[in-house]
């Protein structure tokens, strides 16, 4: 067993097919059935399942790519230690952060690592909370940032930042007055709503929420996708309730939205920044962890975000994601 053979199996797993990884790596289909065959010989069992549809792991098939991921890292980071240039940092670090996140931390975080660290190559995976959360729980990320402490029972987690819920909607005042300042649970009972799918934790933060009074919230399309929710929302078919983080880069686009507050009700989504657990958090993946909180401080700190507030070190409500 090899590096390269690792390295082929795990993209073929990812793949989900022989002729997916063939086009990937640019090397034959039948020298990676040869290579998957020399590591099931060395396993002395099966590790992929064959099917019309392409590859699926076996159990056995599953842990190999597991660990395979964490020996490549180290492997990856070894190369990087031995190369660093007068000090200089190298390395990968992937980072997932759901597409609200983004929006209002991306920029912030590229330049900041860019800036200090320009050895360290930073692959920043933008995704739904629940793509997110598999990434973390299946060991493919170094570094992500969820709304809940049990995403990913394998890393480590700490509170990283709070951020309050607004109704946003388009300039027109087709849906609210355009002097509205501020909506109720009720009020908001009765707009037209864009939301995440259920399994999304903003969508069972806000269910929640409703149905504590007893009312329901008037859906007329789930869509998981951020930046189609917000193209609906500034045509004016609905409003949605997401953080400030959902419109940051709206003004750029030259679009101009509403955020309304919501008065009876304290809708906050709590952040928390997972890692790797210190086995097997490289040093880079630590720097970045440190330079993605200071980018958070420094954002709050400056009032470039609003709706957003440090998280106490001992959450008080954790059960609300």
């Amino acid at each position: 067993m090899d590096i390269r053979q690792l390295r082929y199996f795990v993209r073929i797993v990812e793949g989900g097919s022989l002729s997916q990884a063939s086009r990937e790596l640019n090397v034959a289909q039948p020298a990676l059935s040869q290579q998957v065959a020399r590591l099931e010989e060395a396993v002395g069992r099966p590790l992929l399942h064959r099917t019309s549809r392409g590859v699926v792991p076996t159990e056995g098939g599953l842990a190999l790519y597991h660990h395979a991921l964490f020996v490549l890292r180290q492997f990856d980071q070894t190369l990087a230690v031995a190369r660093r240039d007068g000090g200089l940092l190298h390395g990968m670090v992937s980072v997932g952060l759901p597409a609200t996140t983004v929006s209002a931390l991306g920029l912030a975080l590229v330049r900041r690592v860019r800036r200090r660290h320009p050895g360290i190559l930073l692959n920043v995976v933008e995704g739904m909370s629940g793509h997110i959360a598999r990434l973390a729980a299946q060991g493919q990320l170094d570094l992500a940032v969820l709304f809940g402490t049990d995403a990913a029972p394998d890393m480590t987690v700490e509170p990283l930042m709070e951020e309050e819920l607004f109704l946003i909607l388009g300039t027109g005042g087709a849906i609210l007055p355009a002097e509205t300042s501020a909506v109720t649970i009720a009020e908001l009972a009765q707009v037209p709503l864009i939301l995440p799918t259920g399994a999304h934790g903003l969508r069972k933060r806000i269910d929640a929420e409703f149905e504590r009074r007893g009312l329901s919230p008037r859906v007329v399309a789930e869509i998981d996708s951020l930046a189609l929710v917000m193209t609906c929302v500034h045509d004016g078919l609905g409003g949605t309730i997401k953080p400030t983080g959902a419109v940051m880069q709206e003004g750029e686009r030259g679009r101009r939205l509403r955020l309304l507050p919501i008065a009876d009700a304290r809708l906050r989504r709590r952040n928390y920044l997972y890692r790797l657990p210190p086995e097997r958090l490289t040093s880079v993946a630590a720097v970045v962890a440190d330079e993605l909180k200071a980018a958070v401080a420094e954002l709050i700190a400056e009032r470039v975000w609003s709706g957003f507030a440090p998280l106490d070190p001992v959450p008080q409500d954790a059960g609300a994601p």
